[in-house]
């Protein structure tokens, strides 16, 4: 289910999470990995290669991966996890109906390959013929409604979330969409990335309509047709970096004025196929891109907008059927976008897609086998001592303005932190999963989960609600909550060690606390108050000066070159930096306060030492050259390595616990330095 760009994209910690030496030991405290080192580099020059370069050497990329990092290692010890779960589900016999026989039979039918093969597309045929069967503008237009609660997007996405201006309610929301490639500036951009990613979606488009039925002609054809409708849909659409934009996103328009915005979709009727009764309003993040959809409806055929719609449903569903039509999907979403060299074993991508439609049930499951109390307790005591540490930055603050202070410490008090799992879990008795085509659960699943989010539409928001379930290896911000969130499954190795050096445990799961909690006062989320509500609550001066400290941060990472002469985009990832870099102030603060003193090396490490070590190792990774290029694109996050070398520059603790000194390439003088929390 898509939700707000600002909320979804901006907010997390990561895509996924991993470890030192990345594996689970016994032993504790755990301290630093030596192996994971590489000695003969200058910390003073390169701190990623001299944490991280002894893990890089001996994790080489594996091919079914286009970045392997401690956040994937720590992943796959979750898969392994939850496999477990589910092998034992299927080992024994369910009651019809009930969780287990919902889990084990989706799992199943993705893994019974002789059916998938021998049905190949046939389980979609109805849904095909349906769309063959459209007379007119007005059956097309009733079809987008219908493909839409199956949880495919033809045109633009439609959910409810709270309303960032009255953050207790949940309104209609709709956004830009319908474009098959990741994003929008593949469609429109002129260097040679994009115009090669291009003529690979074109193939991907001709090979998998040939597999549909289609003779090599009319799939040459009709490709053609696509493209042109995607590439118009694209042109409307903002950026990556103008989503970012929690008020330019933020339109609310009134059903009327939304029917003059974009008069050639019947609006009305379209809310009454999709159960929405008297929506009141929607807030559009993007007017102009659905004033040209509704053009397109006076410009484009028929018999187009069916070829359209067709290819929607055979692009959002290929990888759930034969393995012709996963491997032409892959050729394009995997080999040219990514670099990525085989697909991930199978029981890998139905495990993924199971934990995703019944994610809260495995959820329980999962933290009744593998979360134990007392990890939680200890976590959020963590939590509170970082809230006292950015408590004390923002009071000794010399750029706020006492005013601005106050407010800023009221948000903080307000936090919300949620650890593990949620206090109520989702009820899964509405989800129909049968013994027939992996396909077919698919797309029940999709709609049980489209159903559940709009009946949410003009009603309270319920603060139980998680946005991750608890196997999920992340952590996220919620500005329309003010909440923090950190799921089960991050809470292992290298990010928190039950009973582990204080210096270890701080510089990892620490600066992640502190990442998330700081993302309450980044460029996007301090234009939320106290109570998620999309609210100016900065001086004037206080904001200005906020900004261009953002700007300086901005500006050191524009500078990085990822590869070749491509460089990091410093605006894009602005929030994520900001977060990285108080995370570290955050959670350096608070360690201080335990050591009291105690200088104890291990290893021939001091704490510091070992704080700054253990941060570095949590980006570890190896990456391929298409993915670097892919995530510079699409990703808010900077690259793992530059995660590494970004921050720390700033930090005169970091140059005193390393002996960091002018000339070295890890050393920023003082005035150039970026200082925000």
């Amino acid at each position: 289910m898509k939700v707000s760009s600002y909320l979804c994209v901006s907010m997390v910690l990561f895509a996924f999470i991993a470890t030192p030496g990345c594996k689970m030991k016994k032993a504790e405290p755990q301290t630093i990995n030596l192996a994971d080192l590489d000695t003969t580099a200058n910390p003073a020059d390169d701190f990623d290669a001299y944490a991280n370069g002894g893990w890089k050497k001996n994790n080489p990329l594996p091919a079914d991966r286009s970045r392997y990092g401690c956040f994937d290692q720590l992943d796959e010890l979750g898969e392994r996890q939850v496999r477990d779960l589910v092998k034992e589900i299927s080992a024994s016999k369910q009651e019809s109906g009930s969780v287990g026989q919902k889990i084990a039979d989706f799992y199943n039918s993705g893994m019974d390959t002789v059916r998938i093969e021998k049905e190949g597309i046939n389980p979609l045929k109805p849904y095909l013929d349906k769309i063959d069967a459209i007379k007119d503008i007005a059956g097309v237009q009733a079809k987008i409604a219908e493909l839409q609660s199956m949880g495919i997007y033809p045109g633009f996405a439609i959910y409810a979330a709270p309303d960032a201006r009255n953050s207790s309610l949940q309104v209609t929301q709709i956004d830009q969409g319908g474009i098959g490639m990741p994003d929008r500036d593949y469609y429109t951009n002129t260097d040679a990335r994009s115009a090669e990613l291009r003529k690979a979606y074109m193939n991907y488009l001709n090979v998998a309509l040939k597999l549909s039925g289609e003779p090599t002609d009319a799939a040459a054809r009709k490709a053609d047709i696509i493209m042109k409708m995607e590439t118009r849909l694209a042109k409307a659409s903002l950026t990556r970096l103008e989503q970012r934009d929690p008020i330019k996103t933020y339109n609310k328009l009134e059903i009327a004025k939304l029917s003059s915005v974009a008069p050639a979709f019947d609006w009305n009727r379209y809310f009454d196929a999709r159960g929405i009764k008297n929506p009141g309003f929607v807030i559009a993040s993007h007017p102009a891109f659905f004033t040209e959809f509704s053009k397109m409806f006076k410009d484009v055929s028929v018999e187009d907008w069916k070829i359209y719609l067709k290819w929607n449903v055979i692009n959002d569903l290929a990888t759930y059927l034969g393995k012709d039509f996963e491997a032409a999907h892959f050729d394009f979403f995997g080999k040219a976008m990514t670099g990525q060299q085989v697909m991930r074993p199978r029981w890998k991508r139905v495990l993924n897609t199971t934990s995703s439609a019944l994610s809260e049930a495995i959820g329980q499951k999962y933290v009744a086998k593998y979360f134990p109390p007392e990890a939680k307790e200890r976590m959020i005591k963590l939590v509170n001592n970082l809230k006292g540490a950015l408590g004390e930055r923002i009071k000794n603050s010399p750029w706020m303005s006492e005013a601005t202070k106050k407010k800023a410490i009221e948000k903080l008090e307000a936090m919300v932190v949620k650890v593990g799992y949620p206090d109520k879990w989702r009820d899964y008795s509405g989800l129909d999963v049968k013994k027939d085509a992996y396909v077919l659960n698919v797309i029940r699943s999709s709609k049980f989960e489209v159903a559940y989010n709009l009946n949410k539409i003009n009603k309270p928001v319920d603060k139980t609600e998680w946005e991750m379930p608890p196997q999920m290896v992340n952590a996220y911000y919620n500005p329309l909550a003010n909440e923090i969130v950190f799921p089960a499954a991050i809470l292992q190795p290298p990010f928190f060690f039950l009973n582990g050096d204080d210096a270890v445990n701080y510089g990892a799961i620490g600066v992640v606390i502190g990442h998330e909690m700081t993302h309450g006062f980044d460029d996007q989320g301090r234009l939320f108050d106290k109570n998620g509500n999309l609210t100016d609550w900065w001086t004037k001066e206080d904001a200005d000066r906020f900004n261009q400290r953002a700007k300086v941060l901005s500006d050191q990472f524009d500078k990085f070159i990822v590869l070749n002469d491509v460089h990091a985009d410093g605006k894009l990832t602005t929030g994520e930096n900001i977060a990285d870099l108080g995370g570290l102030n955050i959670s350096f603060t608070a360690l201080k306060k335990l050591l009291s003193g105690n200088e104890e090396k291990i290893d021939g490490f001091t704490p510091q030492q070992r704080f700054y070590l253990a941060f570095a190792h949590v980006w570890a990774q190896n990456i391929r050259d298409k993915e670097i290029l892919r995530r510079t694109k699409e990703d808010v996050h900077s690259l793992g390595r530059f995660r590494v070398l970004g921050p720390l520059r700033n930090l005169p603790e970091f140059q005193n616990a390393f002996g960091v000194k002018p000339g070295n390439k890890m050393y920023l003088p003082e005035s150039e330095r970026a200082f925000i929390w």
